[in-house]
């Protein structure tokens, strides 16, 4: 059964929306990932993914995170769109933090842009930023979009949702 989109916000965008299969886009919205006091990420330059009931996951360029916070983490999974993924640590304040980040190293051709770029889940940070607001991490424990209010849900990886 498919919900019903929330109301949009004057300036927003209904995830309801975003197209199926998913896309890349170039973003020049300012994100910005916080932890322990260290600016993780901070970039004008990502490329967000758009699939229909998800928030956008921002994909970072690796020259705007802090050089030596990423360590390569165990694991690997496979996107039917976008190719195989592996997984990234971050090691920052005494903190490491397992498996937080992924990316594309050879991204099948439609997602060509998301090499050399990492993406992050948001729960796991003190902050996660777009454009000065504070993201709230997409429901559940696999998939990494992060909320803004400019966004209309309901949006997939709460209980429930899986069908969607």
């Amino acid at each position: 059964m498919r919900p019903v989109p929330d109301p949009v916000p004057p300036g927003g965008e209904s995830v309801w929306r975003y197209p199926r299969p998913a896309i890349a886009e170039r973003c020049d919205a300012h994100v910005v990932i916080e932890h322990r006091g260290l600016r993780i990420a901070d970039s004008r330059r990502t490329v967000r993914t758009l699939e229909t009931s998800h928030p956008p996951s921002y994909y970072i360029p690796v020259e705007d995170i802090a050089e030596g916070v990423l360590r390569r983490a165990t694991g690997a999974s496979l996107c039917e769109w976008k190719g195989a993924a592996v997984y990234w640590d971050v090691v920052a304040g005494g903190d490491v933090l397992p498996g937080v980040g992924w990316s594309y190293p050879e991204p099948t051709a439609a997602f060509r842009i998301l090499r050399d770029h990492v993406a992050f889940y948001a729960r796991p940070f003190d902050r996660c930023l777009v454009d000065g607001e504070v993201v709230t991490p997409q429901p559940g424990p696999f998939y990494g979009g992060w909320i803004t209010s400019r966004l209309a849900g309901p949006f997939k990886g709460g209980p429930g949702t899986m069908g969607w």
